[in-house]
């Protein structure tokens, strides 16, 4: 298999510097795509659209942190040991994270979001619109530990 490069195509400017599991809901970021990289038209469109899907690179996370098997989500032995696929968590082997957010506003290549769970510079490498035909299809079952986890985070 060929190794795969990406590009970031922007980075996220935020007043939340510090890596923290809760309170996400509330924090509006900005996403700068980079001109160099993105036609000023790349956008046209995106303001129809409540939601946007963002990719971002957990790009503060030590190589030597990386999981590659199973841990206890938050290290919090009361919740399962599960296989790192298996949840959401920054320390994933290729460090890629999504969210779906509000998008608040488009003005050329600079996005406003709402629920971004993304840190001050990190690289966002793509951006796509929420879309319901691409949401689950049919009932959507989790484990009650994923709820418990969940819980503050929004």
């Amino acid at each position: 298999m060929q190794p795969i490069t990406m590009t970031p195509l922007g980075v996220v400017r935020t007043g939340r510097a510090d890596v923290e599991d809760d309170g996400w809901n509330d924090v509006v970021s900005t996403i700068e795509l980079d001109a160099g990289v993105l036609a000023p038209s790349a956008t046209v469109g995106l303001e129809e659209f409540s939601h946007v899907e963002v990719y971002f690179v957990f790009d503060r996370v030590e190589a030597a942190s990386v999981c590659v098997g199973a841990r206890h989500p938050r290290g919090r032995a009361d919740w399962p040991e599960v296989g790192i696929l298996a949840q959401r968590a920054k320390d994933r082997p290729n460090r890629l994270g999504a969210t779906t957010c509000r998008l608040e506003s488009v003005d050329g290549l600079t996005l406003q979001v709402r629920g971004l769970d993304a840190v001050e510079g990190t690289p966002v490498v793509d951006i796509k619109p929420h879309m319901t035909g691409f949401a689950p299809r049919g009932k959507v079952e989790e484990p009650s530990w994923a709820a418990e986890l969940m819980a503050g985070y929004w």
